[in-house]
């Protein structure tokens, strides 16, 4: 039985198109392996969002080469797809799969090389076809919630983004099939289910695409017997609709918690990025949010060093971290993509500034998250159990309003989604306590509100 080992770089949308490549080989007789295991054939699916990921990508291809000179090292997702829009080539990698056609990886893969023995370093690079069809579920997921992927592609072509370009192709998944798969899920003992895609508010909106909008669909998907949570991932701040905020308000399945990208706080750095908002509409969309639903959960992306940010555009977004009180972010410094409007722009940001002002963003951004778990002291969570923590030896999860939360349990917790009373929050993390004696809490038995 020939092995093969895949990593994944980058987005959820990259975890959850990863899994479908494992499924399919697996399907085709691979014995999967953990990625520094000896293989036959490694599939790293890359990300290109920024230097430093080509660079980790270009880094992990190579790591692969050296841990079998005999294998097949194939390469897709995003950096490779740029890599074969650039024209380069990258050393060690045999196959180069482009990110449309990712999910065929497996079928490309023994079309290319059908006996899986010569010796990799005798075939050139090769380049497929594109093509769209999707494998069949296979394996369960390795994780204790599942990652589904509804939509894939944007078009709105952020100066500082390369995404456009290497997933330029707008397209929703049928409902049906979304619901379908969200069925198999269930059924196969996932409890929670992760919503992702690359545009996700844009969700049946593309031109021939039928059936139900973004908030529809999460209403459909809310009755399925035995799914007790649905999060939704990444979301523009300009596709929140009314229907999506009312139903988070009212829908007891839907988590409480929203990932609204900000990018900057600056609304002049806003326009420059191509962004469809201002500070103002930012700001103003989180007080409805929060008005609606008093302790949503809102966490961010933010850019340090975007050119032309000064001191005072960087006070600016300090300013929004302060106001929105996010529960967590994502700060990651400018980083030209070739290719894209920005990366031509004037003021530059020389990197020891970009650097300093991360790391006092970070500790901006540490308070704030402090003052926002602070306000669940006393109270009780939900939490999905995900691991016991290798420091405390405590049992870890997260919760509904996603708090990282670490309590005295079982293992055989794991999956399961528990009540847990918040006792403490500091610098070492969130502390709490099961607040019942049998620990496990289902949604048919009862309401999921949380007591705040």
């Amino acid at each position: 039985m020939p092995k093969v080992a895949l990593t994944t770089l980058g987005c959820k949308v990259n975890q959850y198109e990863t899994q479908k490549i494992l499924e399919s080989f697996e399907a085709r007789g691979f014995e999967v392996v953990p990625f520094d295991s000896p293989a036959d054939v490694y599939v790293i699916n890359t990300c290109s969002v920024t230097q430093s990921a080509e660079a980790k990508s270009r880094q992990t291809v190579r790591r692969a080469a050296r841990q079998n000179p005999k294998a097949i090292v194939v390469m897709t997702g995003c950096y490779a797809q740029f890599t074969l829009r650039r024209g380069e080539r990258v050393e060690d990698a045999h196959l180069i799969v482009p990110n449309p056609d990712k999910l065929k990886t497996a079928e490309i893969v023994l079309e290319q090389f059908p006996q899986l023995l010569a010796s990799p370093s005798t075939h050139p690079p090769a380049v497929v076809p594109r093509e769209q069809e999707e494998p069949k579920l296979g394996s369960p997921l390795q994780r204790t919630r599942a990652v589904l992927k509804i939509q894939d592609g944007c078009n709105v072509f952020c100066s500082f983004c390369s995404i456009p370009y290497t997933r330029p192709l707008m397209r929703s998944r049928p409902y049906r099939e979304v619901l379908e798969e969200a069925r198999s899920l269930v059924q196969r003992g996932f409890k929670e289910i992760v919503l992702t895609g690359v545009l996700i508010g844009d969700y049946g909106a593309h031109s021939g695409s039928e059936g139900p909008d973004l908030s529809a669909l999460c209403a459909m998907l809310s009755e399925i017997e035995g799914l007790e949570r649905i999060r939704i991932s990444s979301i523009e701040p300009t596709q929140i609709s009314d229907a999506l905020i009312e139903l988070l308000a009212t829908n007891r399945k839907m988590c409480p918690h929203l990932h609204i990208p900000l990018q900057s706080g600056d609304s002049r750095i806003l326009k420059a990025m191509n962004r469809p908002y201002d500070q103002a509409f930012y700001l103003d969309l989180c007080q409805r949010l929060r008005q609606r639903i008093p302790h949503l959960a809102i966490s961010t992306d933010i850019m340090i060093g975007f050119p032309g940010e000064d001191e005072e555009a960087f006070q600016h977004t300090c300013q929004v971290v302060e106001a929105v009180a996010f529960c967590r972010a994502h700060l990651f410094r400018y980083s030209p993509r070739p290719g894209t409007p920005a990366e031509r722009m004037p003021a530059q940001v020389p990197e020891p500034v970009k650097a300093e002002r991360l790391q006092r963003l970070q500790a901006i951004v540490r308070a704030a998250q402090m003052r926002y778990a602070a306000r669940f002291i006393g109270q009780v969570e939900y939490v999905r159990v995900e691991s016991r923590s290798k420091q405390s030896g405590l049992m870890m999860g997260t919760s509904d309003h996603y708090l990282q939360v670490e309590f005295a349990g079982s293992p055989s917790l794991v999956g399961q989604l528990v009540p847990v009373r918040i006792l403490d929050v500091s610098d070492e993390g969130i502390l709490g306590e099961l607040a019942s004696p049998h620990g496990v809490f289902s949604v048919a038995a009862g309401s999921s509100d949380t007591q705040v």
